[in-house]
């Protein structure tokens, strides 16, 4: 009882000081980055766009300064007088999937990137770096100054209408997942909301989701579009939607993003908000995730429930896929073979140990062969075949929710990679 005591004292008084580090630091309020990424496959950019300020900070107190995954970049804010690192934050991007495309070899484009961190109170110098696949960097310096007039304040925009879910917590101490609705007319909103009820129930089914419901809030945007559905141009059907989504992304038919990230940040502003998850008003089959940036999913397909699970797998955990493609592995451009990958659930072997080679149980080969009572177990090895490619890269099981739809859960490397995530920003 007495060391159960002292550990909680422990906890309590780390907690405490976090709670200083953060009103030291920063003001209750959201200081939004919006960036533009452009360049190609050999060179990237990154340029400032914006600042805005809003009501009250939703994010993380704790842990202002450490990140649970690197992504494929971070922002870090310093305090401009002494050099201190006071806020850290990593993601990826739809411009950084795009540059390992055939099309970044040939011409330039930009996309828009939002970054949402706590309101300094003084001066700060934000840090943002970019990497490819093979770790090289492109960075951006830049001063914040509280007092800049050009700050836009929109803390007294009223928000969209929007109603909670479910509510675990205090949004100040809980991880707050706004839902947005895509391609949904005002006399839709009804249907969008029952679609966002099933999609926050669904997530919350999974472990470590379901172990931890006190630590989520899931809020639904009534954000109504001017058209019913979205975009798909393999059908050459073009529709003016709340974010502008569409299929054929890289010229993938069953890949759903949206290169209007602004304006999902528009639809959000004033509402807490920390993770984005859109629902797109169509039966066709497809959807994506991107690390700490957004999941959009189709809500009216058979696979509505398992993919919505999957892509949040993808944007809240920065979890890779573990599917392949047996075409793929000339000319899959995403990972590098000779580097290990960020994701937490697939690696290249090239650094093993830092993923879940603790996991791996005494006796089981390395790489591991699949044998039905393996898959039936979820049993942990180093299975080839994972991030598109069947060779060279390796997956943590055989099945698991990041390589089939009919999967029953995540598999325990996942769900341990989630667990971090979730514990790293909810107190």
């Amino acid at each position: 009882m007495k060391r159960l005591l002292i550990i909680a004292m422990l906890f309590l008084g780390v907690t405490s000081l976090s709670a200083q580090d953060f009103e030291h630091n920063f003001l209750d309020q959201t200081l939004r980055i919006d960036y533009t990424f452009m360049g190609n496959a050999k060179e990237q950019f990154v340029g400032l766009h914006s600042l805005s300020v809003s009501n009250n900070w939703w994010g993380r107190r704790i842990n202002l300064t450490t990140v649970p995954l690197e992504g494929n970049g971070d922002l870090t804010l310093y305090d401009a007088t002494t050099g201190e690192a006071i806020y850290k934050t990593s993601f990826s991007s739809l411009f950084q999937e795009w540059i390992t495309t055939p099309e970044a070899q040939n011409i330039n484009k930009s996309f828009e990137f939002t970054i949402l961190t706590p309101m300094p109170k003084r001066r700060a110098h934000a840090e943002i770096v970019l990497r490819d696949n093979t770790g090289k960097e492109s960075v951006l310096r830049h001063t914040i100054d509280p007092q800049d007039r050009l700050i836009r304040n929109v803390t007294s925009q009223r928000a969209l209408p929007h109603k909670y879910l479910h509510k675990g917590g205090d949004s100040k101490r809980a991880i707050d997942v706004v839902i947005l609705a895509e391609g949904y007319t005002i006399d839709e909103i009804n249907t969008f909301m029952e679609d966002a009820q099933i999609a926050t129930d669904e997530i919350l089914s999974y472990e470590p989701f379901k172990s931890h419901k006190e630590k989520f809030n899931f809020i639904a945007v009534a954000s109504p579009s001017t058209d019913s559905n979205v975009s798909v141009p393999q059908d050459d059907a073009w529709r003016q939607t709340a974010v502008g989504s569409n299929f054929l992304t890289f010229y993938m038919n069953r890949y759903l993003t949206s290169s209007n990230v602004y304006a999902m940040y528009d639809l959000a502003t004033n509402i807490p908000c920390e993770h984005l998850i859109i629902l797109a008003n169509t039966d066709t089959y497809g959807g994506g995730g991107i690390f700490n940036s957004y999941t959009l999913t189709t809500a009216h397909h058979r696979d509505f429930k398992p993919v919505v699970v999957h892509e949040f797998g993808h944007s809240f955990g920065g979890l890779g896929d573990e599917y392949f493609y047996d075409n793929a592995d000339d000319n899959d451009e995403m990972h590098s073979l000779k580097h290990e990958p960020w994701e937490p659930n697939i690696t290249t072997l090239v650094d093993f140990e830092s993923k879940w080679a603790d996991m791996v149980a005494e006796g089981i080969e390395i790489p591991t062969q699949v044998t039905p009572e393996r898959s039936k177990n979820y049993t942990v090895g180093v299975y080839e075949g994972g991030g598109y490619r069947s060779k060279g890269i390796y997956r943590p099981v055989d099945v698991c929710r990041m390589r089939n739809n009919t999967a029953e859960r995540f598999c325990p490397v996942c769900e341990r990679a989630l667990e971090r995530v979730i514990l790293h920003q909810a107190e």
